[in-house]
């Protein structure tokens, strides 16, 4: 038994070293980044397109962001679901508070029945646009941009090489729901992930409109669950890069209960298991993270039961040494985050000592949580979405079955994630 704690001591370690030089990527590119700002005569015409169905808890904000932006020409696009869902009169009552004139409400006019309703939408979005827009950017409704949100993400498309750019969300670890601590857990690694992979995330998503015909995007949109995991293997076969922008980490508040976020993680993973050009690295990175620590935890037990107490003892520094440096490299990247984001006027979120004794202790349970969703996104027939069940035999192998208007039993609350 002891041969086999030091055994897996030592991969366990190997594997610490890895992450730690990952993030340190990661933190070295947050630190250092230099975007240069195209001046207002070079930025090129821009639509921002925004999907709805059913009324976001900050959806109004959203709405009010997106159309105070620092940019010269831009038109903010709405596709919403049905002219009678809640999310149509909330983005109406906000362009006419604002007095917008550069934003236009369209219903959603054809459903396709082999794609996301996400999907449907974005196709009718672009296939709107005339040729004076050179770029789309994508947003989702629990994104609430700065002022200079849609010039930073655009500003990096002027390099030839570049197809599309991209930021990324970054949640409160404060919140009053164990699912909402949780996800924070898991999104830190997911960062570092997406960027590693050059992933873009939807949320905050700029590409060339010239790259979504020449690659073909628009197409694969028309028969695809999801619209970003698959976009940096579709425009590298055409010599083209997603770049992720550091200072484009948009804070997140919605909260979620646990078995909202269990859901909403499955659909994630499924979407990754779909489309990830990585995908058989996430699965190794996840055997890594979960059942080396496991292995030792059990270990632990198993030494403790059949009284080999030095054994008991070193698997028990062994794991908490490692859930300790863990704890170590998430306060790391959320001071590097912090400073992202009071560039943009955001308030700095404190750790009290209770916090970083939860994140602490929610380390293990995050990793036990994210490899349950894994196993059960690994034969997931059927997903639901927004209220909408969508049958899943492959990549762009999927059917629509049983569309229905949006219900308020659909609603996203502040505990419930926009599933």
């Amino acid at each position: 038994m002891n041969d086999w704690a030091v055994l897996l001591s030592q991969v366990l370690l190997g594997w610490l070293a890895i992450q730690v030089l990952l993030i340190a990527i990661f933190v070295w590119n947050l630190r250092f980044y230099q975007g240069k700002l195209l001046p207002d005569d070079k930025l090129p015409k821009t639509a921002i397109v925004l999907c709805l169905r059913g009324a976001d808890p900050f959806l109004a904000n959203c709405l009010r962001a997106l159309l105070n932006q620092n940019y010269p020409q831009y038109d903010l696009k709405l596709i919403i679901d049905r002219q009678e869902d809640p999310a149509w009169k909330i983005a109406t009552d906000t362009i006419q508070e604002l007095g917008a004139t550069n934003a236009q409400i369209s219903p959603l006019y054809f459903i396709r029945r082999n794609c996301s309703l996400k999907c449907s939408s974005l196709v009718q979005a672009v296939s709107e646009l005339d040729n004076s827009y050179r770029v789309v950017a994508l947003v989702d409704a629990d994104t609430v941009v700065h002022p200079n949100w849609l010039r930073e993400l655009v500003s990096p498309l002027a390099n030839p090489q570049i197809g599309a750019t991209t930021g990324n969300r970054w949640y409160l670890p404060t919140g009053k729901y164990c699912g909402s601590l949780v996800r924070y857990i898991w999104n830190v690694s997911a960062v570092v992930q997406m960027y590693l992979y050059g992933i873009p995330w939807g949320g905050t998503l700029a590409v060339k409109t010239e790259v979504l015909h020449q690659t073909g995007l628009v197409d694969k949109w028309s028969k695809a669950f999801g619209e970003d995991t698959m976009m940096r293997s579709v425009l590298a076969k055409h010599q083209l890069k997603v770049k992720f922008v550091p200072s484009l980490m948009m804070l997140n508040r919605e909260e979620s209960d646990l078995p909202s976020l269990r859901y909403w993680l499955q659909r994630q993973l499924l979407a990754s298991r779909l489309y990830h050009p990585w995908w058989l690295a996430v699965v190794g990175d996840t055997i890594l993270t979960i059942c080396i620590p496991t292995a030792i935890a059990f270990l632990f037990l198993a030494a403790l039961f059949t009284q080999q107490w030095q054994t008991a003892i070193f698997c028990f520094i062994c794991y908490s040494g490692y859930m300790l440096a863990l704890l170590l490299l998430v306060l790391v990247l959320e001071k590097q985050i912090q400073q992202v984001l009071r560039r943009h006027s955001e308030p700095e979120t404190k750790l009290s000592t209770t916090t970083i004794i939860k994140i602490f202790f929610g380390i293990p349970f995050t990793q036990w949580v994210y490899g349950l969703a894994m196993l059960s996104s690994l034969w997931m027939p059927r997903v639901k979405w927004r209220g909408i069940t969508y049958e899943i035999k492959g990549p762009w192998n999927l059917r629509l079955l049983d569309y229905r208007p949006y219900q308020i039993i659909d609603r996203p609350s502040d505990r419930k994630l926009s599933l």
